[in-house]
């Protein structure tokens, strides 16, 4: 702590990025600031919540980069950000790019998913908030205008074009005034201009319908099906046509939901969410994750709209981060947009906010609004009231449902599996049912005999403390004797390290297996664990719950959360027993068929299959192939007939 002093005695009054760091040297965090003395400082004084905290304890040591303006600074941070992926900051991981729609620039063009925007004169309409919209949004484009679909030309005509859905430029001579029409049609849908395109549609199936053409009629009603069932979502208008990319943001809890609305055209398209845990201070983290997602989308809209408020808990409050927006009066509302004035209050809470932002250092709403914009090179505003503050105002409204929603299902989940475990513990009479350890066995005909077994705490697998067992002492298909020496062998451990007993044992059986854990438990180790049985049905489905000795079925309705729970027990169990038996039957195969053979050991057999890699590709090889591996042309056909003879004959 005495270097961080001394290195905060020294910073200047200047903009620009601090990068904190790990007692190892590692970058945790990169933040920006307006003044870099007053933000780095505000770290060591005072008290943070708990995710700044937890920040600030792993730090012990720090750098700075001076810039000489607020948005160099953005820049550098998202640089930084990119290169060292702090653990701490905000980082973009929706597969790093977004997909956009893009209509080549050839002579004979195609339309494709890309998420790579280059400067190749070719056209990009999105980014769609994820792949499938993007492929969707293409199916339903190509069944409407017949443009390339092959990425090679071929030679003759294929079945798009019988369908409809390619000029043939492979055969037919394709004017550039079509490739342009058709061009222009997609970019006007894309653009929110599928309301017209829809009605021409329906004029061309009447006249179809009139003439007759019932076929071609049915093609044209698909057609505007799919489009109201792609464009449904558009629920949201404004006068004028501008592309815009809406931005609002909710924290809650230590997590983030930035939500962007894409309006194309005056009309709302999409919505993209992204919900993750910050550690940061909230508008500065928001204002990361905006210039991360245009490093990666160069792609730009006319317009961007910030939000100046964060969504805390569901109330909508002005944070200390958070400075006086300014606006252009020409640019303030769209027009016809009523206006609501700023009350005293509010004009108050603003004013405060900027005087506590600048103490901080803090790059506020105005100033990262306005370092994004001469980056970008597009408008970027902070709009106060209006259309525009309302279309701000639902992106954080939708970021506040997602929080909710989010936490909503995590305590659903919660009540769910450990409610569950509760209430099954009550229906076998037990005090409580923490932890349960459930045991299943696999062998196909007595070979290659295995065991597993799972461990649920509080009705949720603990899939650290899961283990398998290669059976030792049973020979053939023994059940009740392989469980005998699995619970003898996973509780004479549990007794001599101290591991920690379980509320209830479960076995994959009926009455055979639940009497040959309990006489191993009580009889040799001096345990008394209450041990169930879940039976199976004939669609080995589980279907019954024994208890006790001699046991006795349990009553549980199938549809309860704890016949549930039993369920994903057996399940897993059987899973994961399953799947060790094969990866032993498997190396059991390979060793068997290997070793028989006369002057094949163990050295040997490895060096075969790390040459081959695979008793398939050693069959289908010659005398010749063995002999990079010192093995004369005698042995390696000793080896071939031996693999030849044990192949299954028809």
């Amino acid at each position: 702590m005495d270097n961080i002093r001394h290195k905060l005695a020294l910073l200047p009054d200047l903009a620009g990025c601090y990068l904190m760091k790990n007692e190892d040297g590692t970058i945790i965090y990169v933040g920006k600031a307006k003044v870099l003395k007053n933000r780095v400082r505000s770290y060591f004084t005072g008290s943070h919540n708990g995710k700044t905290q937890r920040l600030v304890a792993d730090i012990r040591d720090f750098e700075y980069i001076v810039t000489a303006s607020n948005m160099e600074a953005l820049i550098l941070e998202c640089n930084l950000i990119k290169l060292h992926m702090p653990r701490y900051n905000v980082q973009l991981k929706d597969d790093k790019t977004f997909p956009y729609l893009k209509i080549t620039n050839e002579a004979h063009p195609r339309l494709e998913v890309t998420r790579r925007v280059i400067k190749d004169k070719a056209k990009y309409f999105g980014p769609y908030p994820n792949a499938y919209a993007a492929h969707q949004t293409k199916k339903l484009l190509d069944r409407m205008y017949p443009l390339r679909k092959c990425g090679v030309m071929p030679k003759e005509v294929c079945l798009y074009y019988h369908m409809g859905q390619c000029l043939a430029p492979c055969e037919k001579e394709v004017t550039k005034s079509a490739y342009e029409e058709i061009t222009q049609n997609i970019a006007a849908f894309l653009g929110g201009g599928h309301e017209a395109i829809k009605k021409d549609l329906q004029q061309k199936m009447q006249e179809a319908a009139e003439e007759l053409y019932f076929e071609r009629a049915k093609e044209l009603r698909d057609q505007i099906i799919h489009i109201d069932a792609l464009m449904e979502k558009q629920n949201i208008n404004t006068p004028d046509t501008k592309d815009r990319d809406v931005f609002g943001y909710a924290v809650d809890k230590g997590w983030m939901c930035v939500q962007i609305l894409y309006m194309r055209q005056g009309k709302m398209i999409q919505r993209h969410s992204s919900a993750f845990p910050f550690y940061g201070e909230a508008y500065s983290d928001f204002m990361s994750y905006v210039t991360q997602y245009y490093s990666d989308n160069p792609a730009l809209p006319q317009e961007i709209l910030l939000p100046d408020t964060v969504i805390v808990g569901g109330a909508a409050s002005v944070l200390k981060t958070e400075g006086k927006a300014v606006y252009s009066i020409s640019e303030k509302d769209i027009a016809g947009a009523e206006e609501q004035p700023e009350s005293q209050e509010e004009a108050a809470l603003r004013a405060a906010a900027a005087e506590v932002a600048a103490t901080a250092g803090i790059v506020d709403a105005a100033g990262g609004a306005a370092a994004l914009q001469e980056w970008l090179g597009v408008k970027v505003l902070v709009p106060q009231r209006g259309l525009k503050k309302q279309m701000v105002g639902m992106a954080c409204q939708n970021g506040r449902v997602a929080l909710d929603e989010k936490f909503r299902l995590i305590e659903r989940d919660e009540e769910r599996t450990s409610g569950a475990a509760l209430g099954l513990g009550q229906s076998l009479g037990l005090e409580s049912l923490s932890r349960i350890e459930a045991f299943d066995n696999s062998n196909i005909q007595g070979t290659n005999p295995v065991s597993a077994m799972v461990v649920f705490i509080d009705g949720k697998p603990a899939r650290k403390e899961y283990r398998k067992y290669k059976v030792r002492t049973v020979q053939g298909p023994d059940d009740y004797e392989t469980m005998r020496e699995v619970i003898r062998r996973r509780y004479e451990r549990v007794l001599k390290e101290d591991l920690p007993m379980p509320d209830l044992i479960v076995v994959d059986g009926g009455k055979g297996q639940i009497s040959a854990a309990i006489d191993i438990l009580e009889n040799e180790l001096g345990l008394f664990i209450p041990v169930c049985g879940l039976v199976k049905d004939v669609k080995h489905k589980t279907a019954q719950l024994l208890v006790g000795d001699p046991p006795e079925p349990v009553a549980l309705a199938r549809d309860s959360q704890e016949f549930y729970l039993l369920q994903r027990i057996q399940d897993e169990v059987h899973r994961f027993a399953i799947t060790f038996h094969r990866e032993q039957r498997g190396k059991s195969m390979v060793t068997s068929k290997l070793d028989s053979i006369p002057g094949i050991g163990e050295k040997r057999r490895k060096l075969l299959l790390k040459h081959f890699g695979s008793l398939k590709k050693i069959k289908e090889a010659g005398i010749e192939d063995f002999r990079p591996l010192s093995i004369g042309d005698k042995l390696a056909r000793q080896i071939l007939d031996a693999l030849k003879d044990e192949e299954p004959t028809l």
